[in-house]
């Protein structure tokens, strides 16, 4: 993890019990050391788990998500935000020139609101959250006039085209200093069932099928997890349509979860006559993630 990541060093499973009480009787034993854990295939137990740590670390009072919809793991979520920081403090020349608030568009925010939470948290950001979903938006909405330190921070906006990925979300003389996306990774509903299975097993929990379909623990609705030609063509999308707004963006950035991606993902950036290309590596335990970062800008 980063070294800046609150969670480098495990959970503190106590600590995080005082701050949400109903934790306490999903915390069981792992088998292997005896330390406190949950059953991260139980949907409920990670919902809680994130709570407690918003709460417990972030002061996020209430946070609720729709039944269904992804719920995402804080400390995965956080590096991505700790490394967006040095990608911004990699150019200090270039940001005393800048508006002085760092402004960041959260491109598909979802209903957890996670990222702009996080962002707001950690380093006063401001965000625009934007989404394709109205339920998504209407949630973090919710999270957002719930938790009142978050008020004048977090604007959420509704992409009404789905075609669409910064195109009527951008107004006309706004900036941003940082872009971000986590991306839908797969390609179909049945490309997305079978990476399901895929985690189960590796959850070492084979118990999940009901009536032929595969349940997340994490949830995820449609537009969260497969778009039409999946995660690659979604960021290619993504290239094309940043050299319409390459004069009110610094940084455009998007994880990748595939790393044979990136060639190509390169090579449309070139295409696109980019001025600088960077991709970030991220690792938390023996996961290895990524994300790629193009701008326009001279640095």
């Amino acid at each position: 993890m980063h070294k800046n990541n609150r969670h480098i060093h495990g959970y503190n499973f106590d600590a995080l019990v005082e701050a949400l009480p109903p934790l306490k009787k999903y915390i069981i034993k792992n088998t292997f050391n005896h330390k406190a854990t949950i059953d991260f295939s139980d949907p409920i137990a990670v919902k809680l788990l994130n709570f407690a740590l918003l709460k417990y670390y972030y002061k996020i009072t209430q946070w609720e998500i729709p039944e269904g919809y992804l719920c995402p793991a804080i400390p995965g979520r956080v590096d991505y935000i700790h490394y967006l920081k040095d990608l911004l403090d990699s150019h200090p020349k270039t940001l005393i020139k800048l508006p002085k608030d760092i402004n960041v568009l959260d491109i598909g925010s979802g209903a957890s609101c996670i990222y702009p939470l996080l962002g707001q948290k950690e380093y006063r950001w401001r965000f625009i959250a934007s989404d394709i979903d109205p339920i998504s938006i209407s949630a973090a909405n919710n999270i957002i006039a719930a938790n009142h330190s978050l008020k004048n921070t977090i604007n959420c906006r509704l992409q009404g085209n789905n075609q669409n990925i910064f195109r009527g979300i951008i107004k006309v003389n706004e900036f941003y200093h940082l872009t971000m996306c986590n991306p839908p990774f797969h390609k179909s509903f049945n490309q997305a069932q079978k990476g399901s299975i895929q985690k189960w097993k590796n959850l070492k929990n084979n118990q999940s099928k009901q009536k032929g379909r595969v349940n997340l623990n994490f949830g995820g609705q449609e537009a969260e997890l497969f778009c039409k030609g999946g995660e690659l063509q979604f960021i290619q999308n993504m290239i094309k349509e940043s050299r319409d707004f390459k004069h009110q963006v610094l940084w455009f950035t998007c994880l990748v979860s595939k790393g044979e991606h990136l060639k190509k993902l390169q090579f449309c950036l070139k295409n696109s006559q980019v001025t600088h290309i960077k991709v970030i590596k991220m690792s938390q335990g023996h996961k290895i993630s990524r994300f790629i970062a193009w701008s326009y800008h001279e640095l």
